[in-house]
């Protein structure tokens, strides 16, 4: 196959989709996949302009169909795929006894159909290639389950339990599954949340905005352990240290979630 390797990313028109954009594009050509489509055009537009080779598909990954066209449209466009990064995701927030059913529903659609959707849409030119590698990115929080997160922690728990088991299954094919799991960085997260009452969302946007790394950064970090494809990214120090922290002491990792629920009890 000749030319440089085509990357497609989900939610690629803001925060860290876009970080990851902007820094692959010096070395593949990029699909970028999004539902907002001014912005999604805004962003490609740039990346021509910055000298890059880019396609932008208008989608929603929590529509199978979406994902399974804009898999023929790079067949057409560019005749491989040879790394997916299911990037798309909501949040959601509050108290347990609070969250509606949207609030489970709508992150498990996106975050986890989403990624189910996108890796079995590429799995297709992935097989015919006998090669590729499928990224998903988890949140932090589907290991460390902060209290206050309930369904947003099952999500992305569920996805880092996907990617592994999917690593096994389809490494006989030649294709390699990675699962990142970022902590929180700054980044639009806040806006893209559901059922979240005002104090929790309030509580999210401080943590969003004391957060040390920033997205770039944390997209730097990324793209660079990818060719290695570890089953595990921690893209930041912080987020490798709280999954030792809990595999190593799981009864005092439960011990300090247990004293930080009560914190949040107390400021209800």
């Amino acid at each position: 196959m000749n030319g440089k390797p085509v990357m497609l990313i989900t939610g690629a028109a803001h925060g860290l989709g876009r970080a990851l954009a902007e820094r692959a594009i010096a070395e593949h050509r990029v699909a970028l996949f999004d539902r907002d489509q001014a912005a999604g055009h805004a962003t490609a537009e740039a990346l021509r302009l910055a000298g890059g080779e880019v396609l932008f598909l208008h989608g929603d990954v929590s529509r199978e169909r979406d994902l399974r066209q804009a898999m023929e449209r790079i067949q057409r466009r560019w005749g491989r795929l040879d790394v997916l990064i299911n990037n798309a995701g909501l949040a959601a927030a509050g108290p347990f006894e609070a969250l509606d059913e949207q609030s489970w529903e709508a992150p498990w659609r996106v975050n986890v159909m989403g990624a189910v959707y996108g890796c079995r849409a590429a799995l297709t030119l992935m097989k015919r290639q006998g090669h590729g590698q499928l990224v998903n990115v988890a949140a932090l929080a589907g290991l460390t389950a902060p209290p206050g997160m309930a369904s947003y922690v099952a999500c992305n728990a569920a996805l880092i339990g996907f990617s592994e088991a999917l690593a096994a299954e389809l490494s006989v094919l030649g294709i390699r599954v990675s699962v990142v799991c970022p902590d929180l960085f700054p980044s639009d997260l806040d806006q893209r949340m559901v059922g979240a009452d005002a104090l929790s969302r309030a509580r999210l946007q401080r943590a969003l905005r004391r957060a040390p790394d920033s997205a770039g950064l944390v997209a730097e970090r990324i793209l660079a352990a990818l060719p290695k494809a570890p089953l595990h990214v921690f893209p930041q120090r912080e987020a490798q240290r709280a999954w030792r922290r809990k595999r190593r002491r799981p009864a005092r990792f439960l011990d300090a979630m247990k004293e930080k629920a009560r914190r949040l009890r107390r400021h209800t």
